[in-house]
């Protein structure tokens, strides 16, 4: 997610550029048609034209409200995982004792136990994220080229590394082994993890108050993973998403055809008035041109709304304005760790920001 208070207008034209480009070809093309081959009657009424628009801006609200809301309750998921992981190590912490243990652990054994739980946490985490990294059909940086091209500004943690090398060092040899022949591979660790409960019972490490409350959070921690995978695999509905595509088009086309027509009427409005100045007969004569900046900058508007909708609608692909996971997940770790009292110089640092942007 992009960090300054500003989103910088040098990156937007950068992203946006292409469009901008097809949109200059687009107006200028008519206004010589009309203008300099004299095809006067190449103009549409700017009443039906103006209709599109109004009715377009309305379409694209409705749009991008629903992509902020997929957006927004991401971000909430995300804040429940941060929430839960925290009581997590606290319970952890509290509740694996020798209070009720037949045979009693020493202090280090005991920490060792809560350690693994710990990791083992992390290792969800870090399953979850690859999962959510994994790249759709309908999302944007896999058929975008702007989108393709801004996403080698900046590092997405999840397409340089394989689950397999984030995971070494959380879990065993034999769990890695595991999680990766899983389908769900973040269900198959906190799959494992609500084993390591048991056996923590049956060793009477924690009385059955603790464990079943161990098995409520695990249920929470299967509640967010299973609403953040549904925002993954279940898109903003195509028909909304592709008609509005379509209609942006329609109006940025139809758009200089209305509007050279009513700028060349006020120009004509303008040789009223008698004037000896070159400069102001030149402007007069040739008012019509203004169809073009006047063209590409409401038609980089609608289309830099309509993208702006596109890219929100799915918050995990590691856009600059996506919900930062790898970031948060390395901030969740951090925290766990220094709760349950993990050496520190053994405790990941913080994921850097590449370009004021966090992953």
């Amino acid at each position: 997610m992009y960090t300054k208070s500003i989103y910088p207008i040098n990156i937007v034209l950068r992203w946006t550029r292409r469009y901008i480009y097809f949109f200059v070809l687009l107006s200028v093309i008519p206004v010589v048609l009309y203008d300099l081959l004299g095809w006067k009657w190449l103009h549409l009424p700017w009443l039906p034209i103006g209709l599109v628009g109004t009715a377009l801006a309305f379409i694209n609200g409705f749009k991008n409200n629903a992509s902020y809301g997929r957006l927004w309750e991401a971000r909430k998921i995300y804040g429940g995982i941060v929430n839960a992981s925290r009581l997590l190590a606290t319970m952890v912490n509290d509740f694996i004792t020798n209070q009720f243990a037949d045979q009693k652990k020493s202090e280090s054994e005991l920490f060792d136990l809560r350690k693994s739980i710990i990791m083992r946490h992390v290792a969800w985490m870090t399953s979850l994220r690859h999962a959510l990294r994994q790249k759709k059909s309908w999302e944007t940086t896999a058929s975008n080229s702007s989108d393709k091209e801004h996403m080698q500004t900046i590092k997405v943690y999840e397409y340089d590394h394989t689950l397999k090398e984030e995971l070494n060092g959380y879990i065993t040899k034999r769990e890695i082994d595991h999680v990766l022949s899983m389908k769900n591979k973040q269900a198959a660790c906190l799959s494992l993890q609500s084993n390591q409960f048991k056996e923590l019972r049956l060793a009477g490490l924690i009385d059955d108050f603790r464990h079943m409350e161990f098995k409520n959070m695990i249920g929470e921690l299967f509640t967010l993973q299973g609403k953040a995978e549904r925002i993954k695999n279940f898109p903003y509905p195509r028909q909304f998403a592709t008609l509005n595509l379509f209609f942006v088009w329609i109006f940025v086309i139809l758009l200089p055809f209305g509007l050279m027509h009513e700028f060349d009427k006020i120009g004509q409005s303008l040789t009223i008035s008698t004037s000896d100045d070159y400069l102001y007969a030149f402007i007069v004569d040739n008012f019509v041109w203004l169809t073009i900046p006047f063209s590409i900058v409401i038609s980089w508007i609608f289309m830099l709304m309509e993208r702006v909708g596109d890219v929100s609608e799915n918050p995990f692909e590691g856009m600059s304005n996506d919900v930062p996971i790898t970031t948060m997940s390395r901030g969740i770790e951090i925290d766990i760790r220094e709760i349950i009292g993990d050496n520190k110089t053994l405790i990941p640092k913080g994921v850097p920001q590449v370009n004021d942007t966090q992953m």
